[in-house]
Formats: structure tokens, C-alpha cells, sequence
């Protein structure tokens, strides 16, 4: 099962992005994770589209086509959806071929505030919604106060934090598992 796992922000060291790599360890017996880059990908303008899509946005495209299901980590800022997040939906959901159209996808997000990114993610989900997508709807993964959650180094320090993960991604393959 190949999963595409998109961070919703650019920063190297970044908390949705650690979140994305302890996935990737935690990823069940038969399920590879690959995490996007989202760098490169422009601010939507129409008039740039009518050139056609850029390369960055038809290499996110294709991999999100080609992906059984999509990990989204979403960061919470000003209580919603990250621009950079959105920016990137909004350039591959657009016609003629819309990838995300019946695809499986699981949420998470990590956020420094107590509450992660529990007013984002409500978001998200009907962001994904309206493009037709399948969301997990349990567990729900709030990883708050991020920074006490990982290391230095960016590894995953809190077991709770590992078993929702771990649970995400299961229910996730459940999800694959019934559409075959």
C-alpha cells in the first residue's frame, strides 16, 4: 500500500513533519509512506494556469494520483488551515483531472498549543470533503504541545502520541483494504 503523506508546512523543522517521519516508522507491515515537498509550489493564480500548471504542481499531481491513500499532517495557524496546505489542495484539485476524487485520506497535526490543531483539522476535513475523498474519522490525532513530544533530533519521544499514530494508519489500511 503506498501512501503519499503531505506536510501542511515548509519548515525543516517543522512538528507536522516530524510527525510524517514517525509515521513512517510506525507504518504497518505492507504500507510505505512517502512524504511530498510542497517547495517550489506557487501562490494559485489563474493567470500563471493558463501558461499550464507548473512543474511542482503536476509532480504532486501525479504522486497523489498514484498514491492507494494521503497522509495530510495539517499545522493550525490563526485557528484554521495552514496557507501553504491549501494552496497546494487548491492547485491539484483543479480540473481536468482531479486526484484526490474517492482517495482515502487520514489526518494528523501537531501544533506547540495545548489544544494541536484541533480547530484546524474540522477544516480540512471539509476542504477534503468537498473533493469527494474518504476521511478516517477515528482516531483523531491532536498532537498538542509538540515541543515536549519530540527530541532534538526530531524523534518521537511520547508513546500515547505513537499509539494514535499507529492507529491513524490502521484504520487507514482498514480503509484501503474495503475499496479493493
Amino acid at each position: 500500500m503506498r501512501v503519499l503523506a503531505i506536510p501542511g508546512s515548509l519548515r525543516k523543522s517543522s512538528y507536522n513533519l516530524m510527525a510524517l517521519r514517525a509515521a513512517q516508522k510506525l507504518a504497518p507491515a505492507g504500507m510505505q509512506i512517502t512524504i511530498a515537498d510542497l517547495r517550489g509550489i506557487p501562490l494559485f493564480d489563474q493567470d500563471l494556469r493558463a501558461g499550464g500548471d507548473p512543474a511542482e504542481v503536476e509532480r504532486l499531481r501525479a504522486q497523489v494520483r498514484e498514491a492507494d491513500a494521503v497522509l495530510i499532517a495539517c499545522p493550525e495557524y490563526n485557528a484554521s488551515v495552514a496557507g501553504v496546505l491549501k494552496n497546494a489542495i487548491d492547485w491539484v484539485s483543479l480540473p481536468p483531472s482531479q486526484p484526490f476524487d474517492g482517495k482515502p485520506v487520514a489526518i494528523l497535526g501537531a501544533s506547540p498549543g495545548l489544544l494541536g490543531t484541533s480547530r484546524a483539522q474540522p477544516h480540512l476535513r471539509q476542504v477534503m470533503s468537498c473533493l469527494n475523498t474518504q476521511v478516517v474519522n477515528k482516531p483523531e490525532v491532536f498532537i498538542g504541545a509538540a515541543q515536549t513530544k519530540f527530541d532534538a533530533a526530531g524523534e518521537l519521544l511520547d508513546a500515547p502520541t505513537a499509539d494514535h499514530i499507529s492507529g491513524l494508519l490502521l484504520s487507514l489500511q482498514a480503509m484501503v483494504a474495503r475499496r479493493a
